[in-house]
């Protein structure tokens, strides 16, 4: 058995993206098309593998060492997540490539321009936990974007992993981009090894727990951008329509519970306690919900007549820490408040900046939620499961960062791009800072119109 080597593996990824930089677009889009046709052959032996992740899981999940929420995410034949996971190639493929272009361009002098323009990040380092189509996800995103990347998923997954991670280097062996572009580690002391080489690596994305997200934080010299918990929340303004009302909280709360767009918090109004709110209840209970209710959700509750129904076996006090707390399942903590200010505040104290949702009709209270509640992204009678980049348009993510600096909310390409600034004379001596200055020439910095660098091929 080979003895792992940290060095030699971020060596090998940048050597790889190094080498990598003048392949083209179109050699990048065959690259991703070669990729899904290895995985769509390699498709029974990945499922029986990841057959085999599930059945240990299960085991683990009846130890309770690990959530039955893990267990969901880590299910690729779940549902159209297969097909999903293969289309989500395709729709990177068809996407605009996001590198060469040009965000600034100003002529300084006569023959000199200077450009801002957009380029790969490097090598990527993403670290996450149990589901295992991220592989693929950030795999296509990478290539596309022109970076090199290092993936470690959740040991929970290792069978599955591997396979897709086998799959993805024999369909980069049919190509131009070098087979050890995209590599995957299994274990956590390979991460530990490779957190310490920022002279190799460019970005950590770390997507699960909000404990793996601080331990990388707090371990590594090399910029770390993703988020941690999904703790978010829907909030029915006392103009909300309780029709959509009933949609919208439902939807958030039952499409996938496990996921980290799911909503965790339902914050009333005060003024809807009697009206919006009992109607919204039976809904959820009919859906099995948990309903973690304050005192003045739960009274009113109690005060109808006859009960709704579940009410015995899925309505409970709450405690404190319910309003901090990601259930990841039917499980829903609800609060009433006296004010939109209120909610606004209480959103901003206890949620993880995720994604959150105002329910109403007042383009008043839209405007306000909006721009008061201090998360990746902000809807008005919407779901908070939106909260995607597949259904962004993005193709797929990278993750999803709750950070307030370079990308915000689902990453997708335009996430894993940087810039550099390129400048060029055509005077036939060039030019130097020295024939600039007080009484000498003087700077033009007149904006040119262009999306595009002329003399880039």
């Amino acid at each position: 058995m080979s003895t792992f080597n940290a060095h030699d593996i971020a060596s090998a990824a940048k050597t790889a993206f190094q080498e990598a930089q003048l392949i083209s677009s179109y050699e990048r889009v065959v690259a991703l098309h070669e990729i899904r046709k290895s995985l769509e052959a390699s498709k029974t032996e990945i499922l029986l593998a990841n057959e085999e992740d599930l059945k240990a899981a299960e085991t683990e999940v009846k130890a309770g060492n690990i959530s039955g929420a893990l267990l969901k995410r880590l299910d690729l034949n779940r549902g159209d997540k297969w097909d999903s996971m293969l289309q989500g190639i395709l729709d990177v493929a068809g996407l605009p490539d996001p590198t060469g272009n040009v965000s600034y361009a100003s002529e300084l002098d006569d023959e000199l321009e200077l450009y801002r323009v957009a380029c790969p990040i490097g090598v990527l380092l993403v670290i996450f936990e149990a589901r295992p189509e991220v592989v693929v996800n950030i795999a296509s995103l990478a290539i596309k974007s022109g970076n090199a990347a290092i993936l470690k998923g959740g040991k929970e997954s290792n069978r599955t992993t591997t396979l897709l991670a086998k799959a993805i280097s024999a369909g980069l062996s049919k190509t131009s981009i070098p087979e050890l572009y995209i590599q995957a580690i299994q274990t956590r002391a390979e991460v530990s090894s490779l957190l310490q080489l920022d002279q190799y690596i460019d970005l950590v994305i770390p997507r699960g727990s909000n404990s793996l997200v601080k331990n990388i934080q707090n371990n590594t010299r090399i910029p770390v951008m993703g988020h941690a918990d999904g703790l978010c929340s829907v909030f029915i303004d006392e103009n909300a329509d309780v029709t959509k009302a009933v949609r919208v909280v439902l939807d958030s709360k039952i499409d996938y519970p496990a996921a980290c767009n799911a909503s965790e918090n339902l914050i009333l109004h005060e003024s809807v306690v009697r009206t919006v709110w009992p109607p919204v209840a039976k809904a959820l209970l009919e859906a099995n919900v948990k309903l973690l209710c304050d005192p003045t959700s739960l009274n009113a509750l109690e005060q109808l007549s006859p009960k709704l129904s579940n009410f015995q076996t899925l309505v409970f006090p709450s405690e404190p820490a319910a309003y901090d707390t990601e259930h990841l399942d039917l499980t829903l903590s609800v609060i009433v408040l006296p004010s939109i200010e209120s909610a606004i505040q209480f959103i901003n104290s206890h949620s993880s900046h995720h994604t959150d949702s105002i329910i109403t009709e007042s383009d008043v209270a839209a405007s306000t939620f909006c721009r008061g509640v201090d998360s990746a992204g902000t809807f008005v009678n919407a779901s908070t499961r939106f909260a995607d980049g597949f259904r962004y348009g993005f193709g797929t993510e990278v993750g999803i960062s709750t950070g307030r600096i370079h990308a915000r909310g689902p990453v997708g390409l335009d996430g894993l791009v940087t810039y550099k600034y390129m400048m060029r004379s055509k005077a036939p001596s060039g030019h130097i800072v020295g024939e600039f200055g007080t009484g000498k020439k003087q700077y033009k910095h007149k904006p040119l119109n262009t999306a595009t660098v002329p003399f880039l091929k």
